[in-house]
């Protein structure tokens, strides 16, 4: 590999970048995957590193990391504000060097301020979800500046860039959609029964799969609720994920006589697995930015069955891949989970669309090579400009 560049330099188009990630934690969110798939994909041809603000946590997410030889710095951030974050931050920028800072989810109020007193060629923000509820309002605050001076946003979906322009009054020009290792999702039979006979599902049961968080932005309760209303002791409905929701949601299941049905099975380090197993993918989320779990549950070959919000629509053509209904429309989804648990051959065929289209436009490739390119440009453009001048194009491109 060429030897790096200094910080301030900008390669050929032959050289590699220096591309500091900074996002709140590593964990097992749909951020924090993407970030990921990014960063690994990154590395085969750029130097890239990962700030996690809070404590490491051992799960797929870092070992992926390690594996890739990314470097990975966890800053063991407290509560709340925490000022500690800028001396930590500052330091990692000196000895990183990177070329591009590119920050994810509630990061921009330690970031931003490092940017004016280190040499830095680009920075960039991904919002990944809808504006409105990316951060809270000292953090939009902060991406108001940001944006306007020296931060270029990128929205993963045509909803999340016009969330943009609604919240902080920009165009947001960048948009760069999530993409997802297609390969790790190709559904296998014999995982498909291992799976059913470890979980005591029957091998020939409909089983209707969700994968995220139990909390109020996913409104996993009106997956049961419409699960309730469904009309077939064949069917099955799985949640896969945690969150402050679960003692209410197995309350419910156990109120209605639905808990020899209903699984929560918590958070998997096998989402394909488990996906593998499944008939149908379920999301009734109350907003989204660009789900991976529903490109995942695509490239397993599933229908999707999923409420209009954020990015869904723009990965998923209702009638085609799967239904989509309004958000909060319990009985549009039960009877989208109807029709899809009594016809079996619009599932299938559904379901091969899904995974044609993923394997189509879902590729992780896509992803890398829009954010390399996207790093080049605004690389070239800062050549020997002052801050002041590259705050003025950051502005001029949103």
């Amino acid at each position: 590999m060429p030897q790096l560049l200094k910080s301030g330099e900008v390669p050929p188009a032959s050289e590699p970048l220096r591309v500091l990630h900074v996002i709140p934690s590593l964990a097992l969110g749909g951020a924090e995957q993407m970030a990921t798939h990014l960063m690994i994909g990154l590395s085969r041809s750029h130097a890239v590193g990962a700030v996690g603000l809070f404590a490491e946590v051992d799960n797929p997410v870092e070992r992926r990391l390690a594996e890739a030889g990314i470097p990975r710095w966890h800053l063991n951030k407290r509560a709340g504000f925490d000022p500690r974050m800028f001396g930590a931050l500052n330091r990692i920028f000196r000895e990183f060097r990177p070329d591009v800072i590119h920050t994810h989810m509630a990061t921009q109020r330690y970031v931003f301020p490092l940017l004016f007193t280190n040499k830095v060629a680009a920075a960039l923000h991904t919002v990944h979800s809808l504006a409105e509820y990316e951060t809270d309002a000292f953090g939009r605050l902060i991406n108001w500046f940001a944006f306007r001076r020296r931060v270029l946003p990128v929205g993963v979906s045509q909803e999340v860039s016009a969330s943009v322009k609604r919240v902080y009054g920009l165009e947001c020009k960048g948009m760069i959609l999530n993409c997802i290792p297609v390969e790790q999702y190709q559904s296998k039979h014999e995982d498909r029964n291992l799976w059913r006979d470890r979980e005591g599902i029957e091998r020939d049961a409909i089983v209707f799969t969700c994968v995220g968080r139990l909390e109020l932005p996913k409104n996993p309760g009106l997956l049961l609720e419409a699960f309730r209303e469904l009309t077939g002791p064949r069917a099955h409905l799985v949640l896969s994920g945690e969150g402050s929701l679960r003692e209410q949601l197995t309350a419910y299941a156990r109120a209605n006589n639905l808990s020899d049905r209903v699984h929560l099975i918590g958070r998997q380090n096998n989402i394909p697995s488990v996906l593998a197993a499944s008939d149908v993918f379920v999301l009734a989320s109350n907003w989204e930015g660009n789900p991976l779990a529903v490109m995942e549950a695509m490239a397993a070959g599933l229908p999707v069955i999923a409420t209009q919000v954020g990015g869904i629509p723009e990965l998923v053509r209702s009638g085609d891949q799967g239904l989509l209904v309004p958000a909060g429309d319990c009985r549009g989804f039960a009877a989208a989970m109807q029709t899809l648990f009594d016809d079996a051959v619009t599932r299938r065929a559904m379901g091969r669309a899904a995974q044609t289209r993923a394997v189509r436009e879902f590729k992780v490739e896509r992803m890398v090579e829009g954010y390399a390119n996207l790093y080049r440009e605004m690389v070239q453009k800062s050549r020997g400009t002052p801050l002041k001048s590259m705050a003025r194009w950051a502005a001029s491109q949103t």
